[in-house]
């Protein structure tokens, strides 16, 4: 961690010189479009430390080496911020994006305030040309665990940052959905389930959980709603650091991540298991739960208990996306480029919105993916996030299961559209 990339940090700044420049005929390029050759980049976590007395910590991780200094990422005429937007995550996974999504809700349940959030998201949408989504409007609602738009919790920066991430990627995904942002008290267990029923109270069609602890209970009532689809990430540390909750509920959609880049293909884009853990940084999360029963639609052999995860999105820093954030954490803020698997929750969440099927889905929206063996997914058969027992070895490495497609890290694959949703 903390370490400096010349190459990256370069190519982020090719399109804004160019923007200032005065040269109105150079297109502006994502800097993640440009590191394709950068072996690592460097990240921070922004809840890499449990404050006393929580038991859940944030999956957000943003890079430095694409910020200016320790202040804001400008944005100059002509240029866009670095990392994938909208766009580029609709093209990639194929989301009908500018058309589905009306009339749903996804709620966002995080931990502490982020004092910025209404005029943070506002930013990002109107950056990238998405219609406003406002609390005038009725489109966005800030709210604490027990109900109040007034009296919420302390301001947290790095969970501010986790709350714009997860924002922005329901904006980007379903910009037509509206976005309720609960907040917990903190981050223990009993305040984030709190924030959870308060989520489903408040008529969320879709809810995502953008962090986790280790595992606590078999199952918890306040993450399975009749009706009410629940993702939740699968962590940041790889195979070794074990299933995490609420992800390895089986009422839960588990969220794992990918490594999302450009390719010459029919697709246009090629994906693998995120691990950049040979860098001292952080990989997409997986195992055999030892406390929540299989569920009956799961049909993999190795874990006798349930397996984490069932499929996947961008989560890579490397490969990452665009992000609005302007109340500080570690001195950045500003315009930066988020990878982690809270990444996967949000982005994830706001697929099911766009197929409008929560109704009849929760709380088994895992089920039919798996009942589907990824058939309207992109597979993901390449990667690894760890070392894991032969027996299993599906778990931690793609491509070793007896089908070849699902694997721990990366599910049964990414979206290709919302039919698996």
């Amino acid at each position: 961690m903390g370490r400096s990339l010349g190459l990256a940090a370069l190519a982020a700044t090719l399109p804004l010189l160019a923007a200032c420049s005065g040269a109105s005929n150079v297109p502006a390029v994502p800097s993640t479009a440009l590191t394709s050759s950068v072996a690592h980049a460097s990240v921070i976590r922004s809840c890499a430390t449990l404050l006393p007395g929580d038991t859940a910590r944030c999956f957000a991780q943003f890079r430095t080496d694409v910020a200016n200094g320790r202040g804001t990422l400008g944005v100059m005429r002509n240029a866009s911020p670095s990392g994938y937007g909208p766009s580029q995550l609709q093209s990639a996974y194929a989301l009908p994006s500018s058309t589905g999504g009306s009339g749903q809700t996804v709620a966002i349940v995080d931990a502490y305030n982020d004092p910025d959030a209404a005029s943070d998201l506002a930013t990002y949408r109107s950056q990238y040309g998405l219609p406003a989504c406002t609390v005038a409007s009725g489109c966005f609602t800030q709210i604490s665990q027990t109900g109040s738009k007034t009296k919420l919790p302390k301001n947290n920066g790095g969970w501010a940052e986790e709350e714009s991430l997860d924002m922005d990627m329901v904006s980007a995904v379903c910009p037509n959905c509206k976005i309720i942002l609960v907040e917990a008290t903190s981050a223990t267990n009993a305040n984030l389930a709190a924030a959870e029923n308060e989520a489903a109270s408040l008529g969320a069609n879709v809810i995502t959980n953008s962090y986790g602890g280790s595992e606590s209970g078999a199952s918890n009532s306040a993450y399975s709603h009749t009706g009410i689809v629940i993702v939740a990430s699968a962590g940041d540390s790889g195979y070794s650091e074990g299933s995490q909750q609420p992800c390895s509920y089986a009422s839960v959609v588990c969220a794992g991540g990918t490594s999302l880049s450009t390719a010459n293909n029919s697709r246009g884009w090629t994906e693998v298991v995120w691990n950049d853990l040979s860098e001292g940084d952080g990989a997409t999360g997986s195992g055999c739960s030892s406390l929540v029963s299989k569920p009956s639609w799961q049909t993999d052999k190795g874990c006798t208990k349930r397996s984490q995860s069932d499929v996947s999105f961008d989560a890579d820093p490397l490969t990452g996306v665009a992000v609005y954030d302007s109340y500080a954490y570690e001195g950045y803020k500003g315009w930066l480029v988020f990878g982690g698997t809270s990444v996967a929750s949000p982005a994830l969440a706001s697929v099911f919105a766009l197929a409008g099927n929560a109704s009849s889905l929760g709380p088994n929206a895992a089920s039919p993916i798996w009942a589907d063996a990824g058939t309207g997914l992109n597979s993901v058969t390449s990667g690894n996030n760890g070392t894991c027992s032969a027996s299993y070895k599906y778990i931690c490495t793609a491509g070793t299961g007896t089908d070849g497609v699902y694997s721990g890290p990366a599910g049964w694959g990414t979206p290709n559209g919302t039919s698996d949703f």
